[in-house]
């Protein structure tokens, strides 16, 4: 069976510079190709970036980086809402809306559940980031985006269904496989993006002077059960990452010297205790 394009977006390693935002612009603002792409707008289209996501209260708010763009599906919805073979899946894996035989279709936009088909009011017509097809087709073996990834974040490749099917085994999923579109735009770390933390500070105070605790343990009880802990570093503070969230459940602080402690949390979302003061016994 023929090879076919997927491309991988590494969220571990995006910086969140938007080097291959810009490397997309220059190559299709001002610039059309006759059977694969009408010339992007200056402004409002963005057929490949970064979108910065946060989770979690200062100080301990993290930021991470997902790609957004086309994810050239197996059974692209783009293409069961085009008419007149608007909308084709080539051979290779790649999804191509024809600028000309699109004009007028909205539909293809308001058909794509990722949101990645923008819509050209100039010249009428959807538009979506076409793998740059162009340049591979001129024999190119990277994407534009993908040759100024400074951090290796991006990465695309030719593979087989089996060796497509062996980046999956590895850890490479969908960014929503609950459309059940097959994309070949797999992603690796989204747990960043899905998962919750517990975190905060922990210190003792006398005489009007605080200091902060080290080594003490935090234990998260859910159901009566630890599931998971974190030791305090020499700040005091403390990280219980990779949660899933719902629920409730309680922090459990143990140190040397200090009286036992137990907090009721929720944890519908990443959150901090604050600072905590740790009574001696």
């Amino acid at each position: 069976m023929s090879a076919k394009w997927a491309l991988f977006f590494d969220v571990e390693k995006c910086a969140g510079c938007q080097n291959c935002f810009v490397a997309v612009k220059d190559e299709y603002v001002g610039n059309e190709r006759a059977g694969y792409f009408a010339a992007q707008p200056a402004t409002g289209h963005v057929w490949f970036g970064a979108k910065h996501r946060e989770r979690g209260p200062a100080p301990f708010t993290e930021v991470a980086y997902v790609l957004e763009t086309c994810q050239h599906c197996d059974d692209a919805p783009c293409l069961k809402a085009a008419t007149n073979g608007a909308v084709i899946k080539r051979p290779d894996g790649i999804v191509i809306i024809d600028p000309r035989k699109a004009h007028g279709q909205k539909q293809i936009v308001d058909a794509c559940p990722y949101g990645a088909v923008s819509w050209n009011e100039h010249s009428q017509t959807p538009q979506a980031w076409p793998f740059d097809a162009h340049l591979l087709d001129e024999g190119w073996r990277r994407t534009r985006g993908e040759q100024v990834c400074v951090t290796g974040a991006l990465m695309s490749m030719k593979l087989n269904d089996a060796g497509f099917e062996q980046k999956k085994r590895e850890g490479w999923r969908e960014l929503r496989p609950d459309l059940g579109t097959k994309a070949r735009v797999l992603y690796r770390g989204l747990e960043r993006l899905e998962t919750i933390f517990v975190a905060g500070s922990l210190e003792t105070e006398q005489g009007g002077v605080r200091d902060c605790v080290q080594g003490a343990r935090v234990e998260l009880i859910r159901a009566g059960a630890v599931v998971a802990s974190a030791t305090t570093d020499a700040f005091g503070d403390f990280k219980i990452d990779a949660l899933a969230p719902g629920g409730a459940g309680a922090l459990r602080i143990s140190a040397v010297g200090r009286e036992d402690q137990e907090i009721p949390v929720t944890l519908d979302r990443s959150i901090s205790i604050g600072r905590r003061i740790v009574p001696a016994t």
